[in-house]
């Protein structure tokens, strides 16, 4: 990248103010832009384009490098258009990996779900071995903010992030691999291949994969040779792993799956087995994803991350055992509900509240796989946590586990979620207004 010349920031999250810092340290003459699809541009120094004006500065040159957003789409016509216009596309990923990526031991870790939860396992496990280890990505530091930091970095990497990362790991891992994300991707192919494109290299680097990637095809093709996984662990440390696990805030056999891979990929990057299992004792649940509130009698599940039916049949195996009241829905990315409708009965689960859009779906098929099954339809999360508030003697257990993104739903009339977290810290705030001891 030339830091001399103009530079457009497409977004202005974490990221993109992160990317205006490094620029300023490197540059701090260098002339810098912002663009948003919506939202505020909140970026210090930068000139605003509005988006109706991109396709204009793009032909007149106005910059020569982008730094795209995670979150913006690679597919879009405006970066195809600057490509030909010679302007480059890059990313804060790749900004890392030009500057500080010599010298440095990577971890890389993607996958559908649970990748979160394992590669702060993968760091806890590291630094509770001595190690000098640092934690980027969507957990964690962005990568620009970790900088020179560690000698070792693990990276959290999401399908936006592996598409285009130009950079080889030294370690890669996926945990699973089902459909998702797809209006970004525009196809579920298209999907597939830019998760994988991290192992799809010809560089010969070790790659650890998850129970639910382990064997499947893409995954296997992706891998080219299989002489590149990383052995299973051996029985004795399995066991110890599962023992540690069942004694942790590690809830359910998806988290016992992403500990025994995050202590696969941990010890091949030098970890000790006692570090391991001091790291699995250190873990603290991350926010939204099971997240456990007991309100008055009521246990209270805030697993807002969850944005697939895989992430919500995960959700409902960890509460096995206990009667369910299950809140799922959202945003409609056209994602296959028939197995988990057949699954909430079996589950436990008794109340099933659903949210627009894609609980309309869910609904019907609940209504012919489980009739027993008392199926509500809210139209926003106060009405659910509201309906819930008056079936208390049917459930133990109340799970947000939408099973689709939070785009355009409703907390309230008139109020739309922004994320899933704002999604998830309202469904906490609403459990406590109506199932507090003051409702």
């Amino acid at each position: 990248m030339r830091y001399d010349e103009p530079v457009l920031l497409y977004g202005a999250g974490r990221e993109a103010r992160s990317t205006r810092a490094f620029l300023q340290a490197k540059s701090p003459k260098t002339k810098v832009f912002v663009t948003v699809d919506s939202g505020e541009a909140d970026i210090d120094d930068a000139t605003f384009i509005a988006p109706a004006d991109l396709t204009q500065a793009v032909e007149s040159r106005l910059f020569s490098t982008i730094v795209k957003s995670p979150g913006v789409s690679r597919y879009r016509p405006i970066f195809a258009m600057s490509r030909e216009a010679g302007i480059a596309v890059t990313s804060n990923l790749n900004l890392w990996g030009e500057t500080y990526r010599a010298g440095r031991n990577v971890i890389a870790i993607t996958g559908t779900k649970g990748k979160s939860t394992t590669a702060t396992l993968v760091h806890l496990m590291l630094t509770e071995s001595g190690l000098d280890a640092g934690l980027a990505g969507n957990v964690g530091l962005a990568p620009l903010e970790i900088a020179d930091k560690h000698p070792i970095v693990v990276f959290e990497l999401s399908s936006y992030q592996t598409a285009d990362i130009s950079f080889t790991p030294d370690i890669a891992a996926i945990t699973n691999l089902s459909p998702e994300h797809t209006d970004w991707h525009r196809t579920v192919e298209r999907y597939y291949s830019d998760k994988l494109n991290l192992i799809d290299r010809d560089a010969p680097f070790p790659v650890a994969l998850g129970v639910g990637a382990l064997g499947h095809p893409l995954v296997m093709e992706a891998l080219r040779d299989p002489k590149r996984l990383i052995p299973a662990l051996a029985p004795f440390i399995h066991d110890r792993i599962a023992t540690a696990a069942l004694r942790s805030r590690l809830k359910g056999e998806h988290n016992l799956n992403n500990a025994l891979l995050a202590a696969a990929i941990a010890l091949k990057a030098g970890a000790d087995l006692e570090g391991v299992i001091r790291g699995i004792a250190k873990f603290e649940p991350l926010p939204h994803r099971l997240e456990e509130h007991r309100i008055g009698e009521t246990i209270f599940v805030n697993d807002s991350i969850s944005t697939t039916p895989e992430a919500t049949k995960a959700a409902l195996a960890a509460y096995e055992g206990t009667r369910i009241a299950l809140i799922a829905g959202g945003h409609e990315r056209h994602q296959d509900y028939s197995e988990l409708s057949h699954l909430l009965g079996p589950r436990g689960v008794t109340v099933l509240v659903c949210l627009p859009v894609t609980g309309d779906r869910l609904a019907t098929l609940t209504y012919a796989a489980a009739p027993e099954i008392e199926v509500v339809e809210a139209g926003t999360l106060e009405d659910a946590l509201k309906a819930l508030a008056g079936r208390k003697s049917k459930f133990e257990t109340v799970i947000l586990s939408p099973g689709a993104p939070s785009y355009g739903q409703l907390e309230t009339a008139g109020k739309v979620f922004k994320n899933f977290e704002e999604r998830g810290t309202a469904f906490v705030r609403l459990a406590g207004k109506y199932f507090g001891e003051a409702a």
